[in-house]
């Protein structure tokens, strides 16, 4: 969905599905960051009846406490799609009593559920160091994640982002959340009113370490804030442990409700992957905005957080980002293999170094465009990951 607020639909009082409304298809991505979530994402935004969202779980700190730019460009507090949510979530508790920084903005920050502490005790909810005792909640088929008053203005998150969504032809509306980490699709499974579809990217581990390694401003080359970075034995372990928590949480539910896909694939045929993954999510592939050469036409959407690379518009490559195999140095090669090594077969991944892919020439984009991956400069580092 790429376009201005839809006026379709209704809200029952406490902003979720009324008792006739059907569940909101979610497609939520999971898994490792570093992944092709965003590309994914943007490119499934281009569809009809598609809300690309970004990463839902940080709507609260960096759309509704930060102000931070929508995908569309436009400061959240300044976009009409998330000032339409905005208005809706205000039903769930009434005006934000912690809003932060960003509540004289505008009414898009400063009205709405407790912004600041929802997500202090979202981030609280969803440490890994509970993880364990998540797993073991859902494996007993109790809630992975217990139940806490946050959880209704949560739910109402979702059927008000679809309203925002016009269709033009039959078919649910699905709103794609690539908040990635594990225990938050956990959460909205057990959530009413959302019919959950788990998409679980994957990607070689070195490739993601190293790309971890790269510095990136939150949004694009002005921002002085980083993304985080950490050391490649960090973004091993978090490979390992997110990709192995996926798996034990979403595998099960058979192929009407998880894909796995592989980054390395939607590279050798995006088309086919992009089909592949829309056809899952219950969408028209018809609409992919990719020619024959396997180059991308992007519109800006209103992804609220995510990757700079949400930001990019016009003619974008799909880019294999293979300068790891090259460039990722000999010990940090040994720690991630180490480390992520009970996984890498399982996923198809080699243990040894493959051959180095031979350089080759990306075709010129426009000024917005880049091929994915693209490392974005930036010089001050982020609190927030």
């Amino acid at each position: 969905m790429t376009g201005t607020p839809s006026a379709a639909g209704t809200s029952s009082a406490a902003g979720t599905p009324g008792p006739s409304s059907p569940p909101v298809r979610v497609l939520y991505l999971a898994g490792s960051g570093r992944s092709g979530s965003t590309l994914i994402t943007t490119v499934l935004g281009q569809l009809d009846g598609c809300f690309a969202a970004g990463e839902l779980r940080y709507l609260w700190q960096r759309g509704m406490v930060d102000n931070r730019p929508c995908g569309c460009g436009a400061p959240f507090d300044a976009c009409p799609v998330w000032r339409a949510v905005t208005a809706e979530l205000a039903a769930v508790a009434g005006p934000a009593s912690a809003a932060g920084p960003a509540a004289a903005a505008g009414p898009a920050s400063a009205t709405g559920p407790d912004a600041a502490g929802i997500a202090r005790r979202l981030r609280a909810r969803l440490r890994m160091r509970d993880l364990p005792a998540m797993l073991r909640r859902a494996g007993a088929g109790r809630r992975a994640v217990p139940h806490h008053a946050d959880d209704a203005a949560i739910a109402a998150v979702y059927p008000a982002v679809a309203r925002q969504v016009s269709r033009g032809g039959d078919g649910p509306v699905v709103v794609v959340d690539s908040s990635k980490l594990p225990p938050y699709g956990a959460l909205l499974r057990d959530l009413p009113g959302i019919d959950l579809r788990v998409l679980h990217l994957v990607r070689d581990p070195r490739g993601t370490a190293f790309s971890w390694r790269r510095r990136r401003g939150l949004d694009g080359a002005a921002d002085r804030n980083l993304m985080s970075r950490p050391p490649v034995w960090k973004a091993a372990l978090l490979w390992r442990v997110w990709n192995a928590a996926t798996a034990r949480f979403f595998e099960a539910a058979g192929p009407d409700r998880y894909l796995r896909v592989r980054y390395e694939d939607v590279v050798v045929d995006p088309a086919g992957q992009l089909r592949r993954i829309a056809l899952f999510a219950g969408l028209d592939p018809a609409g992919l905005p990719i020619d024959a050469e396997g180059r991308l036409t992007l519109a800006a959407t209103h992804s609220v957080a995510g990757n700079p690379a949400r930001h990019r518009t016009g003619a974008v490559p799909v880019s294999d980002d293979a300068e790891w195999v090259r460039a990722l140095p000999g010990r940090s090669f040994a720690v991630v293999t180490a480390v992520t090594l009970p996984l890498l077969r399982r996923f198809g991944y080699p243990v040894r170094r493959p051959a180095a892919p031979p350089a080759r020439a990306v075709p010129p984009v426009g000024a917005q465009g880049g091929p994915v991956g693209e490392p974005v400069p930036a010089t001050t580092p982020s609190k927030e990951g």
